[in-house]
């Protein structure tokens, strides 16, 4: 056994010491963004959609590492009690938007609707195709409000999904993510595409657009949502544009991949 003034040598591969250099420095101008948004009362919200093990967590928890707590939320809602089921559908949401100065980050959202319930049977099918057409409605009233929004999906694949149910399944630290829901999913996949189809064909505006993230690599799924983001916003003393250029075979316009699904009609991969 190793002495406590002993040295352990430690290998680490390069291409993780890139991510993490690179990932902080993103990280770095995320706060200075952070900074920007509350002095001047700025209001930002960004919804986290995707398949169950997409890597949203994985990504809000690298977005929101060093930022001030203070100015930056984490919303993620249980599914709603007796009393909000009765209520407005957005009202349950409605009072975590963020404030003057706050960024508010939902892991998942409203879209809920658009997704898992439909998919699920928590829904009927006239609540879905309603909701369909009130989600934009609703988007274009808060944003005439000032708040400013991120719409993200992550896509990923059937097969790096399974893989990472299986480990979910093995890994203790891992295990409280597996639902009922989650093991659903891989049988319900076709269900699930079709809705996503749905979501995106019915929600995509020109002022709420989706973006697309492809996740298989959560390494570089981070990354490049990291770095949409920054490409969308200002503050002072920015970073050069060419270190925040994403990869466009994993950032993907959310109207490009709808006509990309609609011309895979089987929808059976993605």
């Amino acid at each position: 056994m190793a002495k406590n003034n002993e040295k352990v040598q430690i290998w680490v591969k390069k291409e993780t010491l890139e991510y993490e250099q690179e990932l902080k420095k993103l990280q770095v101008e995320l706060l200075k963004f952070q900074n920007h948004v509350k002095d001047a009362g700025l209001r930002y919200l960004m919804l986290f959609e995707g398949r169950d093990a997409a890597g949203k967590g994985g990504t809000i928890k690298r977005i929101t590492e060093h930022l001030n707590p203070r100015g930056a939320r984490v919303v993620a809602l249980a599914k709603p009690d007796d009393r909000e089921k009765s209520q407005w559908y957005f009202e349950r949401y409605v009072k975590h938007l963020p404030s003057a100065g706050e960024i508010v980050l939902f892991d998942r959202s409203w879209y809920n609707r658009a997704m898992v319930e439909p998919v699920m049977g928590f829904c009927t099918e006239r609540e879905h195709h309603k909701f369909l057409k009130d989600a934009p409605l609703f988007e274009r009233m808060i944003l005439e409000e000032g708040l400013k929004i991120f719409k993200f999906y992550f896509s990923v694949s059937k097969k790096e999904q399974a893989a990472r149910f299986k480990e979910r399944e093995t890994d203790p630290l891992k295990q409280y993510k597996l639902s009922h829901v989650d093991k659903e999913s891989q049988r319900l996949w076709d269900e699930y595409t079709l809705a996503k189809f749905m979501m995106l064909s019915a929600t995509h505006t020109n002022i709420a657009p989706w973006t697309v993230v492809k996740s298989d690599n959560k390494k570089k799924a981070r990354i490049n949502t990291i770095k949409h983001i920054l490409n969308f916003v200002d503050y002072p003393n920015k970073i050069d544009a060419k270190e925040i250029e994403v990869d466009k075979d994993i950032i993907v316009y959310g109207r490009d991949e709808t006509i990309r699904m609609e011309n895979n009609l089987t929808f059976s991969k993605k």
